[in-house]
């Protein structure tokens, strides 16, 4: 997922942190707006909101990687029931990926579903949060909107409610014109919010600290759910509690944990657990050293 809502933490990313950079005639950036999150139907919910744009998701986010395969054979028909019985039971909104196999396409059959079989009120509160993971090719305007009409397709919704992108190779500099375009499509209304997964901590600060603008001059860019690098003092204003929510992983059709998963709104720490996670926290070790920065096990593979 996105480092959410990094598209939750809100990484929702679930870890995910949503800002606007904006040019402004003459150079120079717009200060980036801090985002908000606001827990609503009992913190069951949270809008994570910045400027005009707002995203509303379950703070359990189904993760439908396990869809790909390599948990085990997924019936559709079963999987899609199962869908059905998480979003009645409260937890509607899913995580998935263009590359996760048949995860955008049994999103699809279950939104159907939902448009048939349920009333409005619940298709409104489903959402279903994909991802993007392009190979490091040129990134033209045609070549990412036909990317995101295949997800459109398959999903079957005109507008994808969050899009993460995803990539590799930083090498290659054609995210940031991948951006530029997703962004367009954005605002010519394929994609309601727009994310990042797998950016590390210097892309991160470059794309959300303004550096993108001086390569897109005069222009309006607008980059939902995104999280500034907060190594300067000017940035550490933006540091905030931000977590929107938790992504766990789903066997649609194979085995369910939906009553153990809507325990988790029910959990309440005190003073003595919170003191308690804190010293063991202290005695971890930095994973930034240990594991490296975000996406780094793919970039070392």
């Amino acid at each position: 997922m996105t480092e959410v809502l990094p598209y939750f933490s809100c990484k929702l990313v679930l870890n995910s942190v949503r800002a606007k950079t904006r040019t402004i005639n003459g150079g120079g950036a717009a200060k980036l707006r801090p985002v908000s999150c606001v827990a609503t139907e009992g913190e069951r919910s949270v809008v994570v909101k910045n400027g005009k744009d707002s995203l509303d998701v379950c703070r359990v986010v189904n993760g439908m990687w396990q869809t790909s395969g390599g948990w085990g054979k997924i019936d559709r028909d079963n999987a899609v029931d199962a869908m059905l019985r998480y979003t009645d039971a409260g937890l509607a909104t899913f995580d998935m990926a263009d590359i996760y196999g048949p995860a955008e396409d049994l999103y699809g059959i279950f939104i159907n579903r939902v448009r048939r079989e349920r009333p409005p009120e619940l298709l409104e509160k489903v959402r279903g949060l994909t991802k993007w993971v392009p190979s490091p090719v040129k990134m033209t305007r045609s070549y990412v909107e036909r990317s995101i009409d295949v997800s459109r397709k398959r999903m079957d919704v005109a507008c994808l409610d969050m899009l993460q992108f995803h990539w590799w190779d930083y090498a290659n500099p054609g995210y940031l014109d991948a951006l530029k375009h997703l962004t367009d499509l954005k605002d010519e209304g394929k994609i309601k919010t727009v994310a990042l997964t797998n950016f590390d901590t210097e892309r991160y600060g470059t794309v959300m600290g303004g550096l993108l603008s001086e390569k897109f001059l005069d222009t309006n860019i607008t980059i939902p759910f995104v999280g500034p690098s907060l190594k300067t003092p000017s940035l550490q204003k933006y540091k905030r509690p931000a977590v929107a929510g938790s992504m766990i992983g789903v066997r649609l059709g194979l085995s369910e944990h939906i009553k153990d998963a809507n325990a988790i709104f029910s959990l309440v720490l005190d003073e003595e657990d919170v003191n308690s996670i804190s010293e063991v926290s202290k005695r971890g070790k930095d994973l930034m050293t240990v594991i490296g920065d975000c996406g780094d096990e793919y970039r070392r593979a």
